[in-house]
């Protein structure tokens, strides 16, 4: 072959490599910042597994206690902005497996990204839905959805077991017909985890999924064979290392078998946190910009 034509050809192919990558990233979602000086992790105190796991200094008497006029119970107002109760409303949906009342913020159809937020024991909607606890953290979340043409569900689960997860499975797939080519993200925090554990091993749900959080979970010793596993999910996983409740080193060996398997994983571990420190302190543009990108 003449050198003119393999220099051609040579061309030809690094010029669709670079229009290809161009493309990923043109389509790649990344969320506009917002009051992330106020929402974005501390001092890193240390790093492992070639950094995908890090630990992250936190202090209650600063990160409650100062961040809240009512500790635990009301933010300080610099950390919420109301305006996005505009485009909140309450409502009941219909899934396969039966009715779900859900707190539900942004666009109904068309969304650019779905997030669904699962709450544990003794929670419902209203608890996803709250912009003043848990330091403002949820009214990021929704901020972050409204801003940036996504959707945000906070749906009361009925029960922790196959029914409560087959509704859950049901707004999967109501939120993917709505919006086709919107990536879906399901987090689940503490008791929450059993729903994610459950979705993982629908391999229907699955299909529709782009990517899981869970916050203070329960570790699930099985998961290498889920159909999430078989298909890479990524996973993002934040705990307090003191958690009483889910040991952190358990949820860690998770994700170690994760990051073996090469699924993009991340871990955030928070130092001297407990069981709740983490549907308080995740950074929510992080994480959901982890995601977005794989």
């Amino acid at each position: 072959m003449a050198q003119s034509t393999v220099d051609c050809l040579r061309r030809f192919v690094l010029a669709a490599v670079f229009t290809g990558l161009a493309a990923h990233q043109a389509s790649a979602l990344t969320l506009k910042p917002w009051k992330d000086e106020l929402f974005a992790y501390g001092t890193v105190v240390e790093t492992a597994d070639d950094g995908a796991l890090r630990v992250v200094d936190y202090e209650e008497m600063r990160d409650i206690n100062g961040r809240d006029q009512v500790p635990e119970r009301r933010v300080k107002s610099a950390y919420v902005s109301t305006a996005v109760k505009k485009v909140t409303q309450a409502l009941t949906v219909d899934t396969p497996a039966g009715k779900l009342d859900v707190a539900m913020t942004g666009k109904g159809e068309g969304a650019a990204f779905t997030v669904i937020f699962i709450h544990g024991r003794g929670g419902d909607r209203r608890l996803g839905n709250n912009d003043w606890t848990f330091g403002g953290n949820f009214n990021r979340l929704k901020n972050l959805a409204a801003q940036n043409g996504g959707v945000y569900y906070a749906p009361s689960v009925p029960s922790f077991d196959d029914a409560g997860a087959a509704r859950i499975s049901g707004l999967i797939l109501r939120a993917k017909a709505l919006s086709p080519d919107a990536p879906v993200i399901l987090a689940c925090a503490s008791m929450g985890s059993f729903i994610c554990a459950r979705v993982v091993r629908d391999a229907t749900a699955v299909k529709s999924l782009s990517g899981m959080v869970l916050m203070g979970g329960a570790a699930d010793g099985d998961y290498a064979k889920t159909p999430a596993f078989k298909a890479k999910l990524p996973v993002y996983f934040t705990h307090g290392d003191s958690d009483k409740v889910y040991a952190a080193n358990d949820q860690i060996a998770v994700f170690r078998k994760l990051r073996k398997a090469g699924i993009p994983t991340r871990f955030v571990l928070f130092q001297t946190g407990g069981h709740g420190t983490p549907v308080r302190m995740t950074d929510w543009r992080e994480t959901l910009n982890f995601l977005l990108a794989r």
